[in-house]
């Protein structure tokens, strides 16, 4: 123990991650920033004291922080050391190494999965490698905790908590600008646009999520370089996209993302939606409904989600489809199916969401067929109460008329007795009449084959 007490010393003047190296930090402490350990997850926690007691650094960083100072809901708590990926796989049995571009450490606690960053530098190096724009595609050379704040996009970003000793090292003034409502930018704007476009649709997210304006110094270049994006993994954007569609501010978002020039080929077909009138409408009451449900901390489904951005367009081809006599069901799986693959150019959308939009659209016209069994089949769908919650938002687009949802609504929760009532009595008499024209069909085909009946009677 005492060993390990004088590694840790002699590691704070002498080590490259020693506050001392490079740019100072401002201290600040519990009593002036008002966080307390206890709001720390018990994993990362954890896998902060374990690394400290070995003689290493280790902070609570980035959006934690960030958020727990802004009174934000948390999700995720990221570490940050100046362990490598080797001594921190070394020291944490459940954990394993991840990534390419950053190589980060899951470390396991229990059904927490802390994510555990190395310091980066902001030096070039033979482990840090770009592309012709100048975008990162690696970038594993390990640094110093000063060059590792430089190496955050934002200064609200670059903040470290310690959860022993309940201080905050803020490297860029993040706690000042957090308070003064104000996002900005770590370093040159244009150079770290270049690094990785997505800081772009970042400070967009951040700004609307934390009520802050973004510095006009980072704001000013982002129309001009929006174009960058193209060359962005669709994985990335995707991912990306996710976190503005689910932050609880989607709305302003989007807004944000059309003044900035930054929603062109983010999604291919939201471009044309958001020129049409019902399209537009359509995708805003689904943001706003999905913002509620966010701020009331409920649950949101991607698969919902992208399935009303792009349900515009299935329902427009649908439609053409239809009018060149296509029948309605196949012409709608084959839409379902070329509007899904022109967005996953673009974004990676994975098998398992597209499947389960190809379900909620499919179910829509499922719910005009209120007769006989059918009904009782859509009712027992997995995926019933999402395509229920999708025709309630094209009801309140009015695209289709408020009866129908009113019938679902009635017939889900009523007894057996009351939905065998509620079922049409015209639908199934149309039902009737069409197996009694197949039948007639059938039998003036079969008539000429048939030999005549003695007229009187058996022989």
């Amino acid at each position: 123990m005492i060993r390990k007490f004088i590694k840790r010393v002699l590691t704070l003047g002498k080590r490259p991650g020693g506050e001392t190296a490079g740019r100072e930090a401002a201290v600040i402490s519990a009593g002036s920033h008002g966080i307390h350990h206890a709001q720390i997850s018990d994993g990362s926690r954890k896998v902060c004291e374990t690394l400290q007691k070995d003689g290493f650094q280790a902070y609570v960083v980035g959006g934690a922080v960030r958020d727990l100072l802004a009174g934000m809901p948390l999700k995720d708590f990221d570490v940050a050391t100046d362990a490598t990926p080797e001594e921190i796989r070394r020291r944490f049995r459940r954990s394993r190494v991840i990534g390419r571009r950053f190589q980060i450490v899951h470390v396991y606690m229990g059904r927490e999965i802390v994510e555990v960053t190395t310091f980066r530098s902001g030096a070039a190096g033979e482990d840090v490698h770009a592309d012709a724009h100048g975008r990162l595609l690696r970038d594993n050379a390990f640094g110093t905790l000063a060059e590792d704040a430089a190496r955050r996009d934002f200064t609200v970003n670059a903040l470290y908590y310690d959860p022993v000793t309940e201080r905050i090292l803020d490297y860029h003034h993040g706690v000042a600008d957090l308070r003064q409502k104000t996002l900005r930018m770590i370093g040159d704007p244009r150079t770290r646009y270049r690094e990785d476009p997505v800081r772009m649709l970042r400070a967009v997210r951040l700004a609307a999520k934390l009520g802050l304006a973004i510095d006009p110094a980072a704001r000013r270049p982002i129309r001009e370089m929006a174009s960058l994006l193209e060359n962005v993994p669709a994985a990335r954007l995707f991912d990306e996209m996710l976190k503005i569609l689910t932050c609880g501010h989607a709305v302003r978002c989007l807004q944000d993302l059309r003044a900035e020039g930054l929603h062109h080929g983010m999604l291919p077909l939201l471009d044309d939606i958001l020129t049409e009138p019902r399209g537009e409408k359509f995708v805003m009451l689904t943001l706003a409904s999905t913002d509620a449900r966010v701020r009331s901390g409920k649950s949101s489904s991607p698969s919902f989600l992208f399935a009303a951005l792009l349900w515009h367009q299935v329902r427009a081809a649908w439609e053409r489809a239809q009018a060149a006599g296509e029948p309605p069901i196949p012409a709608l799986y084959q839409t379902m199916g070329e509007v899904l693959d022109l967005q996953g150019e673009k974004l990676a959308v994975t098998r398992r969401i597209a499947g389960d939009i190809k379900e909620i659209w499919a179910l829509q016209p499922r719910f005009q067929q209120r007769a006989g069994r059918r009904p009782y089949g859509v009712l027992e769908h997995p995926r019933f109460r999402a395509a229920y919650d999708f025709l309630g938002l094209r009801v309140e687009a009015g695209e289709v008329e408020a009866e129908l949802l009113d019938w679902w609504t009635r017939f889900q929760d009523a007894d057996g007795e009351t939905r065998a009532a509620m079922l049409l009595p015209e639908q199934s008499g149309k039902r009737r009449r069409r197996r009694k024209a197949a039948r007639k069909t059938v039998n003036d085909t079969l008539a000429p084959c048939m030999p005549d009946k003695p007229a009187g009677g058996n022989p």
